[in-house]
């Protein structure tokens, strides 16, 4: 589904990428863990087309989509982006920030994206709220709606990132949910980045841990837990101590 080969990218003169590999199966749930600042949400606006990089290659079922516009990147796959802060506009209700894609790069009817906008908020346990204001959300329901926004288009893949940053334990486990939630109903691929460590564990078939602007370990939730890497057992312990400078 998505194979990602040697990725490099520097951004002001700063390597961040040194040649990332991972591929991700088609209906899997992948999360990229990572310390803050190492690449991980860099590494997946690269598969959105708003970065380049310097060298290498990512595939999207079986077409190489690093030279492709952003136009030529949404006839070859549909992708929905759940943002970190949810990223919806402030002078639009929740009803026009969830259809503002739609109308702009679709041609369905205005009582067609209104179907699909509340049938969007219901899946995602927000029934009814399509008049409300961003600022009438709370920082959980922002991030609701963001993902509402993502379903809408029907993708194929589901990019989140940091989805449980900002909001309380209790608020975070309800993402986490509706992240399983989504796969299961939807059968869709999804790449979660987070540092959140128990979602991790929670959400992902498989985990990637980003370091030193590589992957240096790949596995399944056990198989992590169990690893003899340093430090991927001082980031998922969270300990001062290690490779891993605490500064």
């Amino acid at each position: 589904m998505i194979k990602i080969i040697d990725l490099h990218k520097s951004i002001n003169s700063k390597e961040i990428l040194k040649g990332v590999n991972l591929e991700i199966m088609k209906g899997e749930t992948m999360v990229v863990i990572g310390p803050s600042g190492v690449g991980k949400t860099v590494l997946l606006k690269h598969l959105i087309g708003l970065l380049k990089p310097d060298k290498g290659e990512i595939y999207i079922n079986g077409i190489e989509i690093t030279h492709l516009k952003n136009e030529e990147l949404k006839k070859v796959v549909r992708i929905g982006m759940v943002f970190q802060e949810g990223a919806l506009l402030d002078s639009l209700t929740v009803e026009e920030n969830i259809s503002f894609g739609l109308e702009r790069h679709t041609n369905l009817s205005f009582n067609e994206i209104k179907k699909i906008v509340a049938k969007s908020l219901e899946k995602v346990g927000l029934p009814g709220i399509e008049n409300l204001m961003p600022h009438e959300l709370s920082g959980g329901m922002k991030k609701r709606v963001s993902l509402a926004r993502a379903i809408a288009y029907n993708p194929e893949i589901i990019l989140y990132d940091e989805p449980s940053t900002g909001i309380d334990p209790i608020r975070a486990d309800a993402i986490n949910e509706l992240i399983i939630k989504m796969k299961k109903e939807l059968k869709i691929t999804s790449l979660v980045i987070t540092h959140d460590i128990r979602s991790a564990f929670k959400v992902g078939d498989r985990i990637a841990m980003l370091y030193d602007g590589k992957i240096i370990e790949v596995g399944t939730p056990e198989e992590i837990k169990n690893s003899k890497n340093a430090t991927v057992q001082q980031f998922i312990h969270g300990r001062a101590q290690g490779p891993i400078s605490s500064w």
